[in-house]
């Protein structure tokens, strides 16, 4: 799970670990955190479950003022899905009245393999909180994302090593007027990435959306096609960043991009994690780059067993 970490700020609020800040000795105000609760199945110590560790939460830190959960560990990952936790939240919507952010499945590789994590249904989230401004997930096993409406959520991101199209479809069949900021870690489909250009193309239209700054495509072994189709795609006009990071990028989808549409709108174009060879660096940063376009070319790859195109590979993936 190279690339993925524990987050380190949620909301602007910077993540605290609930359990570690238990004993009360300067614990933050309740607002003035990212709280996250999450419990080691296999320690000596701590709680038993999650359902333990959340219910000490709710009693110790005011709920009222949560503005910011992240949901980390809640058991053995890849047995038991994310469906309890999800379900405990909901039924927490009289208590946490101010929350604004949630993010499932807070798991680095030491605890779970990104492809591991099971999860489940999480848009009952979007209806218990209809003042939920960002969600997050990481983990694409057994994820459901059926068509939803919410009026208020300006942040989506999905991080996957395969993100399922149906998954892909419900995002986009959404009603999420206020959409501001939307990031799909689409993964390999070795790993259940089974999403194609097609399943993006109501995105990609720019009308699904009218409200979007950022869009990230990303951790793709499509990444070239990806971004041979950002190169004549209308929603590219709204945007103000765009990230095509940690994916399968070549030359030739790269030279794709430049030669579509131009990008000098952007404040920023993120690349990391590519296969661009020296001469086609430049040229994105002499194209760009005076015209004040921020791009991150780092972390330049080489394929597996110097096998060309065949031997690239995703950031993430199992």
């Amino acid at each position: 799970m190279s690339g993925v970490e524990h987050l380190h700020e949620l909301l602007g609020l910077p993540v605290v670990d609930f359990q570690q800040e238990a004993d009360g000795s300067g614990r933050p105000a309740a607002g003035a955190a990212a709280w996250r609760v999450s419990v080691d199945p296999y320690g000596s110590e701590g709680y038993g479950s999650w359902e333990e560790a959340f219910a000490e939460f709710l009693d110790t830190v005011d709920p009222s003022g949560v503005r910011a959960l992240v949901i980390g560990q809640w058991g053995e990952v890849y047995e038991e899905d994310s469906s309890t936790p999800i379900g405990l939240v909901v039924a927490a919507a009289g208590r946490l009245t101010s929350l604004e952010a949630v993010f499932v499945g807070d798991l680095v590789m030491e605890e779970a393999e990104i492809s591991w994590i099971e999860q489940s249904d999480v848009t009952p989230l979007l209806t218990a909180y209809p003042r939920l401004t960002s969600l997050g997930v990481r983990g694409g096993t057994d994820l459901v994302f059926p068509p939803t409406r919410h009026s208020s959520l300006r942040a989506l991101s999905i991080e996957t090593g395969g993100l399922p199209a149906g998954v892909v479809r419900g995002v986009l069949d959404s009603e999420l007027p206020a959409l501001e900021h939307l990031d799909l870690w689409l993964g390999v489909s070795a790993y259940g990435g089974d999403a194609t250009l097609p399943d993006l193309a109501p995105l990609l239209g720019g009308s699904r959306f009218p409200r979007l700054r950022h869009l990230g495509l990303r951790n793709s072994e499509l990444q070239n096609e990806i971004a041979a189709a950002i190169g004549s795609a209308p929603v590219v006009a709204q945007l103000r960043t765009l990230d095509l990071s940690f994916g399968t990028l070549g030359d030739e989808g790269a030279a794709a991009l430049l030669e579509g549409q131009p990008l000098t709108h952007l404040t920023a174009l993120d690349l990391r994690h590519h296969f661009l060879t020296e001469p086609m660096e430049r040229r994105i940063t002499e194209a760009l780059e005076p015209h004040g376009v921020r791009v991150d070319l780092s972390e330049r790859c080489t394929p597996w067993e110097d096998d060309g195109a065949e031997g690239r590979y995703t950031a993430v993936a199992e």
